[in-house]
Parts: C-alpha cells; structure tokens; sequence
C-alpha cells in the first residue's frame, strides 16, 4: 500500500498498459446461407461423381457372380456327360413341339443334372411319374437355386404359371440356331428329348453355345427351371436383348405393359441385365460376354452344333 501510495502515477500507468495487452473477445458468428449452400452443393457434386462409379463396382461383382453360376451349370453338363456319354435331354416330352402351356410332361434339362448341381436330395423329391406340373412336385418346382439366378436380375417376384416365382431361372439352354418351336430335330445341344454326345457337336465345343442368360420379365409367365419349355430354353436365331419378351420401359407413373407371345410354342433369344450383351457357356466349358450388337448371322451359328460353317473371331 505504501507503494501504491508513493507512486500512484507509475501504477495506474502500469494497469493500463496490462489491459491494452490483454486479448479482446470476438463475437462468434455462424454460416451464412449462401456459405451453407456453396457446401451442400460441393457434397452434392462429389457424391454424384463418386456414385455412378459405386454402382459399377457393385455391378462388376454381380456380373463376376453370375458367370460363377453359369461356369457352375456347365461343369454339371460335363459331369453328366462324362458319366452317361450324352449331355441331358433338353425337355422330355411325348410329342412336341412343345408349348408354353401348363400340360404334358415336360421335365426339363436342369432337373436330370440336379445331382451335378449338388442337389441331390432336391433330385431325390421329384416324382417323374407326374412329370413337371404334378401336384406331388409342387413343392421342387417352387424350391429357389441360387445357382440359377443372375444377381444383376432386380425382379425377385415374377408370375409363374403355378402362381410362384422362386422356382424362376435366369439361365436356358440353346436348343437351335434358328428362331423355332422346341421340337424333336432342333439342331442346338439341347432339344426335345435330345441325347447329343460330344462327337455330334461336329463345329467345334470351343464353337457351339450351350447355355446363355435370360430375363425374367415382370408381366409374363415363367413355369420355372422344372419345366422345358421357353422357361429353360431359348435359341439364337433371335438378337441379344431384342426378343419380343423384352418389354419396353414403362412410361414414369405408369404400369408396366403386359408382354403378350406371339404363340404358345414362341420361344424368343437370349437376354441379360448386364449393359451391352450377355453371358454364355460354350460346349467347351469356357464362359464368354457375347456382345448384344454381334452379328446375327454369327449369333446364328453359335447356336447350331453342325451347321460347319466356319465362324473366325467372335
């Protein structure tokens, strides 16, 4: 205090010295909206440049998973070759040619290499004294393979004609070059109630499609992988992707228009949900993209197992 008292001058001086040094205290403030609305659309640019290459990567692994499946079918077909000589019959039916109707007998490819696809005891429950549309194998007929579905297919729910859509498959089998009816001299690998070894595959297994892909469109009536008819067997006399079963886009807001066949024994081509074309398993074994702009001619000819046209490069 005597201090203070004795140079009150130097002390006040001193006070006011330290209270200029001291930091003052800014007032915080938020975003404006123009700030907050530049960020938005930075993050709104960025996940639109980010996302289309997200679905790509998700895509390139659906695809990847399907050609798994279709490599799958065709090791099946080989097994069953290698054991009875022959590749299984592509439908089993009394009379043809067959028809898109719910008669006859009509057992399909898929059922008779079951065992190849390790579905032993699925096998082992079909009746194939009833045939494909017994009530006894009502229950096989709606059984779900996932080894039959293409995961790039968004329609999980299709119509079949016994009012079940699990029992669907995207994959069939080429049973001719040409745009006919299922029928007993089709000239693919599997037909009505065929029975081709290898050696009457006469262009080559590295030339000859086997199974391809199909869509299951939302409208139109599937009997199911159980059923050899235009369920699980398609040919290429018909372009990738530009069967009349291709239905168009539906107009937004709008149902979607009901796919009407041509007949009861059309059966159309060969169809995928992948951009640009489809999968295919040749007799060989291999697993090749096929182009949805490749030749029809071409396309044609893959399709027939002795046509001994020579084909090149496809």
């Amino acid at each position: 205090m005597k201090i203070i008292q004795i140079f009150p001058a130097a002390v006040q001086c001193l006070l006011k010295s330290a209270e200029k040094r001291r930091p003052c205290r800014r007032r915080l403030r938020g975003f404006t909206l123009i700030e907050l609305l530049v960020v938005i659309a930075i993050i709104a640019i960025l996940i639109g440049l980010l996302l289309p290459a997200v679905q790509q990567a998700r895509e390139a692994a659906r695809r990847t998973q399907c050609k798994n499946n279709l490599m799958q079918i065709a090791i099946a077909l080989h097994n069953y070759e290698m054991a009875f000589e022959r590749l299984p019959p592509g439908s089993v039916n009394a009379s043809g040619p067959i028809r898109h109707v719910e008669e006859g007998y009509q057992i399909s490819w898929i059922v008779q290499m079951l065992p190849m696809l390790e579905q032993t005891s699925l096998f082992a429950r079909v009746n194939f004294s009833e045939g494909a549309y017994g009530i006894s194998n009502a229950m096989v007929r709606n059984t779900r393979i996932n080894t039959l579905r293409c995961p790039s297919d968004p329609t999980d729910t299709i119509p079949l004609l016994n009012g079940a859509a699990s029992g669907a498959s995207n994959f069939a089998g080429c049973f001719s070059g040409s745009d006919v009816p299922i029928d007993l001299q089709n000239d693919g690998c599997l037909f009505l109630n065929s029975g081709v070894g290898y050696r009457q595959i006469r262009d080559g297994a590295s030339n000859t499609i086997l199974v391809g892909e199909k869509r299951l469109i939302a409208g139109t009536f599937e009997s199911g992988w159980i059923s050899g008819n235009r369920s699980t067997l398609r040919n290429t006399g018909v372009p990738i992707n530009r069967g009349w079963d291709i239905a168009p886009p539906p107009v937004p807001g709008t149902p979607p228009v009901p796919v009407q066949a041509p007949s009861d024994t059309a059966t159309s081509g060969f169809s995928s949900y992948h951009s640009g074309g489809a999968q295919f398993a040749l007799a060989d074994g291999s697993i090749r993209f096929l182009s949805q702009n490749i030749s029809p001619q071409v396309l044609s000819l893959l399709g027939s197992r002795e046509d001994l046209q020579i084909i090149g490069e496809f």
